[in-house]
């Protein structure tokens, strides 16, 4: 026995010292907002029998909370529904906002002015049993609940309309403010029209803002709209969800607007782009262009999602996953455009450059994100894909500022050093003088006896970057080293072979 009654004590001082895990609600009352949330839609669904949950009725008897316990609830909803009051103020958070200046248990929810005086009702934290914290309007504001429905009452207005517009109610709301506020949502959409053009015929000689004409007629049309509600607000469950559609659509039109700014600007740096950066112009810009808006719109989507309460960190997440699956099934495409990337930010060649690429020359003819093709000599097109592509030993024909003139002269063997001299002299005179050749300090040098010629190098650079013109003062320098080596006695050289050949073709 006293084994037994150890057992019994050391138990109970286990259970006393180990934290006891917080049970989830199944009504909803972990939080202050999903609290009340709940209990509206419990009494708009006229189940007030389970509206009474969400009242602290503890300090009733069982056969009061049975008699008044449903009017009170439905008095609480016509408050709430009826009065000024928003959800969203309410706190998210299961332990309520601690920064109101009250109890940590307790949770403002609403103020009602009657008869001069300030009624303010409260939501409190309350243990059920150890480890079931549920937010409850509190047991004194519950008391107060009869005296607050007198806020409750027929505005002017309403008294001078039609009773059945009053008293028929459409989602707990009275009919004639549907009425009012579907006439304020046309009326405004129009009136919004004429603004949004209105505004944009006045920054007109300022930018051209035509793309901005849809988002700011939607933004307009919806700050009037919200003004509206002011004036004939729905039932809170009503509003809150019209309040959060309104955002949606607010932050969907400033990003549409963005939308518009990125169009304006992208077409403003495409108007001041080189035209050979054809594959910026076709490829890149629009890429970065329609990435840019998306983000906008994903972003203005996250921020009301987060805003509702939604756990954006999980989407995010979920996209990355998502994202991960199709980069792991689309890797030759996504190497490809990468390569693409790198070839266009890089820009080792652009449209219209003669370029060498492995053992190929050829005229780049377009840039795109997949591929790039060329037009080789032979007038066929050849489509490379990005990602061999920038791996290439690229070299760029087009981007040369000057070109090369490099030939050999390969003199007679018997010409003499007399000669030689003469020839050295001359071409060295038809490069140095001529207005488009660039020359060091010896242009012109004998370089070797060969088995059957005697060498002269040439070299110098014609200061030209148009091959066509290249080719034709070419011809024109090598017509008068020619003439220089006529004038001086000589003559180029025939190769060996050929003249063995010759000699032997030769008729007896």
């Amino acid at each position: 026995m006293p084994r037994l009654l150890s057992t019994i004590l050391l138990a109970g001082v286990l259970s006393a010292q180990t934290p006891v895990a917080e049970t989830k609600d199944p009504l909803g009352r972990s939080t202050p907002q999903e609290s009340v949330f709940q209990f509206l839609e419990a009494c708009h669904a006229r189940d007030y029998q389970k509206a009474l949950y969400y009242l602290d009725l503890r300090s009733m008897s069982p056969a009061a909370r049975a008699k008044d316990g449903p009017e009170l609830a439905e008095q609480l909803e016509d408050l709430l529904d009826d009065t000024p009051f928003e959800i969203t103020t309410l706190s998210r958070e299961p332990e309520g906002d601690q920064s109101d200046g009250l109890s940590p248990a307790f949770e403002h929810l609403a103020s009602f002015r009657v008869a001069g005086k300030t009624l303010d009702l409260r939501l409190e934290r309350v243990e059920l049993r150890p480890g079931f914290h549920v937010w409850l309007v509190s047991g004194d504001s519950v008391a107060m609940i009869p005296t607050a429905h007198q806020a409750v009452a027929e505005t002017p207005f309403e008294k001078k309309l039609p009773q059945r517009l009053v008293t028929v109610e459409l989602l707990d709301t009275p009919i004639w403010r549907w009425i009012v506020l579907l006439g304020a949502g046309l009326a405004l959409w129009i009136v919004a029209r004429f603004l949004s053009w209105a505004i944009v015929a006045m920054t007109r000689p300022v930018v051209d803002a035509q793309g901005f004409r849809g988002p700011i007629r939607v933004l307009l049309a919806v700050a009037g709209f919200r003004a509206a509600i002011e004036f004939a607000p729905p039932a809170t469950l009503s509003r809150t969800f019209i309040e959060r559609a309104l955002g949606m659509i607010f932050f969907l039109a400033v990003a549409w607007a963005g939308a518009a700014a990125v169009d304006l600007i992208s077409e403003r740096w495409h108007a001041r782009l080189d035209p050979r950066m054809q594959a910026v112009s076709y490829s890149v810009l629009p890429l970065g262009r329609q990435v840019l808006k998306l983000s906008l719109f994903l972003i203005a989507i996250l921020s009301v999602l987060s805003v509702w309460g939604y756990n954006t960190t999980t989407i995010l997440a979920g996209l990355g996953v998502g994202g991960l699956a199709v980069a792991l099934a689309a890797q030759k495409t996504l190497e490809n455009l990468f390569g693409g990337i790198s070839v266009i930010g890089d820009r080792p060649v652009l449209v219209g450059d003669v370029c060498r690429f492995g053992d190929r020359v050829g005229t780049v003819m377009h840039i795109g994100l997949r591929s790039t093709r060329i037009r080789t000599p032979d007038r066929t097109i050849i489509s490379v894909p990005n990602a061999q592509f920038s791996s290439m030993e690229l070299e760029n024909i087009s981007r040369r500022d000057k070109i090369w003139f490099h030939p050999t002269l390969n003199l007679r063997r018997d010409t003499t050093s007399d000669q030689l001299l003469e020839v050295l002299s001359s071409i060295g005179k038809i490069l140095t003088e001529h207005p488009q050749v660039e020359t060091g300090k010896l242009p012109v040098r004998f370089v070797g006896v060969g088995p059957y010629s005697l060498d002269v190098e040439i070299v110098a650079y014609v200061t030209t970057s148009d091959y066509d013109e290249f080719l034709a003062l070419q011809q024109e320098l090598l017509l008068r080293m020619l003439q220089a080596v006529e004038r001086a006695g000589t003559a180029l050289a025939v190769p060996l072979q050929e003249s063995v050949g010759s000699q032997r073709a030769r008729p007896v």
